[in-house]
Order: structure tokens, then sequence, then C-alpha cells
């Protein structure tokens, strides 16, 4: 329920906002999630989309009441499809901070599964360049655009990177998979490319050192 109150009515509030303030570019946030299970890798934005989780149901719900509002209002609609972002502020509830922490704590970190998932990660900062792109976008009234990173990274290829960034050893707690997240994510970019001019520059090291340097910066903060 709350992610349809906030995926779903809380866009629409805003959709009646921009309406009402006669905004003419609306930036949206979806997800890669909306591809579900699909093994057309890499994938393109009109791959058939087949979600397996309400959080995805929802952003594809709200690229849909995009393509409504652009359609009946002439509302600019650029929705991203955001590929697993990390960097320097990430919430403490995602898999990279979340790890970090324990190893630094010498509590295990949780793996779901044998570790053979994967996903796109992208740092931050080319995200953002992504968001700039679209913001400054006028070609078209209606867009569905990956930012992603265009590589994919295994779960235990994650855990040793960082483990190498920090140059400490994660103690590994087994969990089975859970209920909705999918095996693989990997964006084609593409689209993103020739349209945004989007260009991640970022490897996953060099982006987990930034991630780790802000971290250490703010241990006393972040670890209570």
């Amino acid at each position: 329920m709350a992610y349809q109150q906030v995926n779903i009515i809380g866009l629409q509030h805003m959709l009646d906002f921009a309406k009402a303030k006669k905004i003419k570019q609306f930036v949206f946030a979806s997800s890669s999630s909306v591809y579900g299970i699909n093994d057309h890798f890499p994938w393109k934005e009109d791959e058939k989309l087949m979600p397996i989780s309400p959080y995805a149901s929802t952003k594809l719900s709200g690229e849909m009441m995009g393509h409504v509002y652009s359609k009946l209002f002439g509302i600019r609609f650029i929705a991203l499809r955001f590929f697993t972002v990390y960097g320097p502020g990430q919430r403490p509830d995602l898999a990279i901070h979340k790890f970090t922490k324990a190893i630094l704590k010498g509590d295990p970190i949780p793996v779901y599964g044998d570790g053979s998932t994967s996903r796109d990660y992208t740092f931050v900062d080319d995200t953002v360049r992504g968001i700039i792109g679209a913001i400054n976008y006028t070609a078209t009234d209606f867009e569905i655009i990956n930012l992603g990173n265009n590589y994919t990274v295994s779960l235990k290829e994650l855990v040793a990177a960082i483990e190498e960034v920090m140059g400490k050893k994660a103690t590994i707690e087994r969990h089975p998979e859970q209920p909705g997240d999918v095996p693989k994510t990997f964006a084609d970019i593409s689209k993103a490319k020739a349209l945004l001019g989007y260009n991640p520059q970022t490897p996953l090291q060099e982006g987990l050192k930034k991630f780790y340097n802000w971290f250490s910066e703010n241990r006393a903060l972040l670890i209570k």
C-alpha cells in the first residue's frame, strides 16, 4: 500500500501540480525493476515488461500515467529507468552501504541466494549527468530511457570488490533468495547516449573507493 500511495497517488499529485502551474518538463525516476525476469540482455527500452514485485508494478504504472498526462495536457514526460545507483550519500538500507557498515563493525553481511545474482551498478555522478541531460531534452514529448552502466557485476564480485577497497574480509551470512528479486539487471544505454549525450565513466572499483572515502569521513555519524 505504501508503494501505491507514494509511487502512484503521489505521482498523480505531482502531475496535477505540473498541469496547474503549466510546467512543461517532467522528469520521472523510474526503475530497472520494471523489466522483471527477462533474459534478453542487455535490456532495451522496448522490451516486454513483466514486473515481479509490487514496487516494480507501481513504477510501470507511473510511466504510463506520465504518458497520459503528456498526451492530454502537453507535459513533456521523460521516464528514466535507474539501474542500481550507488555512491556517497547512499541510503543505509541498500547493499553497498549495508555491507560496508557490517564489515567495519565485524558483523556478518546478509547474502541472499548463492551470490550469482548480478546488477548493473551505476555511480551517482553518472546518473546525475543523465538526469541533467533529461532536464534539457526537448526533441519529443514522451520518452523512456535507461540510465545504467552497460555492464553487470555479480553479488560475489561486488563483495570481493568491497573487501579489496576496505582491506578487510567479510563474514557471509547465507539466506534464501528473496521473492521479487530479479536474477540479473543489464542496461542497453544506446538510447541515452543518442538522446541525452549520456556516457557513464566510473568503473565499479573507482566508485566504491569514492563511496568508502565518504563513509570513512562520516563514520561517527553512520556507525552508532
